[in-house]
């Protein structure tokens, strides 16, 4: 049994992660602001006496004995996290180093849930880990991009001069039940948009690429690389390496959904990505994973969680 806090823990991949670990055996201090985050995430584990729940800003120090921490307190989608940027900054940044000093006090193993937009709008294809991106650093993204740069920075800094055991991860687009309703993301507008019967909005013309992971396949991704024995720190790309059009996308989806929505297009969003492809070579050699959900799997999984939190809502309005 490990004690293990995991900020961010409220939130959609950080409800899936406490779930986990505390089916597996281990003390969680679930740690979130609830600026992005919700009970309903994870409400079903309260009242688990292996299980705590504490409000708490990562801004902010926070004092705790713990083996391991997940750092995954940041707001994720462009709406949330241009919504405050100042906001959104402090805690990448000043979070991290709260965590890290955290970290290093009690000698804790610390992953950082990095992001593929560390990579910016990407001048190679797929992605590498050794590529160091193009990021404007006074966009409209910036908040989240260059904080998630600086993060790891911190990371590696903390590493080097303080030997703290670190890991970074950069995840990529991930779905799945528990996801944000109303996060501004793709998968969430799409199947939203399409069971309600509305025009599905793709940006641009749609040609841009996107790669999407399971909740489920990233989860196993992010356990591996805390637990790894063999000293590999990463950054490691997390994500799918089946890379789809949007434009596609929405097709599947419509297609899914059983929808009569028409696709309709807009002018696409500054600083906006053209192409998302992890390369996940590292990822299979250092910690023999890679993702086994099929896409059309997964999203039967996540638009039934979408049409039952939809019934849910019309029964308490």
């Amino acid at each position: 049994m490990k004690r293990i806090l995991i900020t961010g823990g409220a939130g959609f991949i950080g409800g899936h992660l406490c779930e986990r670990l505390l089916n597996e055996g281990n003390d969680i201090i679930c740690l979130d602001n609830f600026f992005t985050g919700s009970k309903d995430n994870i409400r079903h584990l309260i009242g688990n006496s292996h299980f705590e729940l504490v409000r708490h800003d990562i801004t902010k120090e926070y004092f705790a004995e713990v083996d391991q921490i997940y750092n995954l307190a940041c707001p994720a989608s462009p709406p949330h996290y241009q919504y405050n940027p100042i906001k959104t900054i402090k805690t990448s940044i000043l979070g991290v180093i709260n965590m890290l000093g955290l970290a290093k006090r009690c000698k804790a193993t610390i992953l950082q849930a990095s992001t593929s937009e560390v990579y910016g709008d990407p001048k190679i294809h797929p992605q590498t880990e050794d590529y160091w991106g193009n990021v404007n650093p006074i966009g409209v993204r910036s908040c989240y991009d260059e904080g998630k740069r600086c993060a790891e920075t911190l990371m590696m800094d903390y590493y080097r001069q303080n030997n703290v055991d670190i890991r970074i991860v950069r995840i990529f687009n991930t779905y799945g039940p528990n996801m944000d309703m109303n996060d501004g993301r793709v998968v969430s507008n799409f199947i939203l948009q399409a069971l309600n019967g509305e025009d599905i909005t793709v940006y641009g013309d749609g040609l841009q690429t996107r790669s999407f992971c399971y909740v489920d396949d990233l989860i196993d991704a992010m356990i591996k690389m805390m637990n790894n024995p063999q000293g590999f720190i990463g950054p490691v790309n997390l994500g799918n390496s089946s890379e789809r059009t949007i434009l596609d996308f929405a097709k599947v989806i419509i297609e899914m959904t059983h929808s009569k929505s028409k696709i309709i297009y807009k002018n696409l969003p500054s600083d906006d990505p053209m192409q998302r492809q992890p390369d996940l070579v590292l990822a299979k050699r250092e910690l023999n994973w890679q993702p086994s959900t099929d896409i059309k799997a997964g999203l039967e999984k996540t638009i039934k969680y979408f049409e039952e939190k939809m019934i849910e809502i019309r029964k308490n309005s």
